[in-house]
């Protein structure tokens, strides 16, 4: 049975690189569905490139190979890998660019079996030549083992930390993130999930401040579609800063790495005992 390929790049649809790249694969894996998760990450970006991967992963069936190419290091002494983690095996430079996916001690090899990869390899399009070909072999269920060499460990981005201030009774009364990507409609979107905020929270970001979650994009109160900044938690469980109908990136002249405040309701302490 052929593993479907879910197909990740910054090559963009202008040019022929990501149907020269299926044709390839096709040609050693004719059965093989090649689905495509995106092509617009932006160019050499490798973190947005992770971050897709990261919320892509939870749908990519258990079976399949996938694909990742954002490899500003093409050509040069990084390594090429493929890794397998819930079933899943990943393919790509060895750059980070799997690590938010690839998470924890995991089955790891450096792709270093030429057999595997096509007779001649140019030094600017390992996509073609060198993972297209590996991820096409392992999709015909070729086992990781043969097309690599064991590696301890991959190559890693830190992902940014969320800090957290824990009141009295154990309750989170503040929490500080940052953007971590913006996506095509504008949307900010934050590292913190919903278990990090608090009760009531108020969120600060790019010198504005946001009430409470809204349920969804639309406009509500007063306020037009186009005006009103609103915070709402994401289909990826992420914290979304939002204007609906609108850029909330463009409204607030903000990006990824920007600070997020997200403070709670005040509490009065408990009275102490006598």
């Amino acid at each position: 049975m052929t593993r479907p390929i879910f197909f990740l790049t910054d090559f963009g649809l202008a040019d022929t690189y990501v149907g020269v790249v299926k044709a390839v694969m096709l040609s050693i894996a004719p059965e093989a569905r090649i689905v495509d998760l995106t092509h617009d990450v932006p160019p050499q970006d490798v973190r947005a490139g992770a971050f897709a991967l990261l919320t892509a992963a939870p749908y990519v069936p258990e079976d399949a190979v996938v694909l990742a190419v954002v490899d500003p290091g093409v050509g040069t002494c990084r390594r090429p890998i493929a890794a397998q983690v819930d079933g899943r095996t990943y393919v790509g430079p060895d750059n980070g660019l799997l690590s938010w996916a690839v998470r924890g001690d995991v089955p790891a090899v450096i792709l270093d079996r030429p057999r595997f990869w096509r007779p001649t390899v140019s030094a600017t399009f390992h996509g073609r030549d060198l993972f297209g070909p590996v991820a096409a072999h392992l999709a015909r269920s070729v086992p990781l083992a043969e097309v690599g060499s064991p590696c301890a460990d991959i190559q890693t981005l830190p992902f940014p930390a969320v800090r957290r201030t824990i009141g009295h009774d154990g309750r989170v009364v503040m929490a500080q993130g940052e953007i971590v990507h913006v996506d095509r409609f504008g949307n900010l979107i934050a590292n913190l999930t919903a278990a990090d905020l608090p009760d009531e929270p108020t969120i600060g970001v790019a010198g504005r401040t946001i009430s409470g979650l809204a349920p969804h994009f639309q406009a509500t109160g007063d306020a037009t579609e186009g005006e009103r900044l609103i915070a709402l938690i994401g289909s990826a469980g992420l914290l979304e800063i939002a204007v609906p109908n609108s850029s909330s990136a463009a409204a607030l002249g903000s990006g990824v790495g920007a600070t997020v405040t997200v403070t709670g309701a005040v509490r009065s302490s408990p009275p102490r005992p006598p």
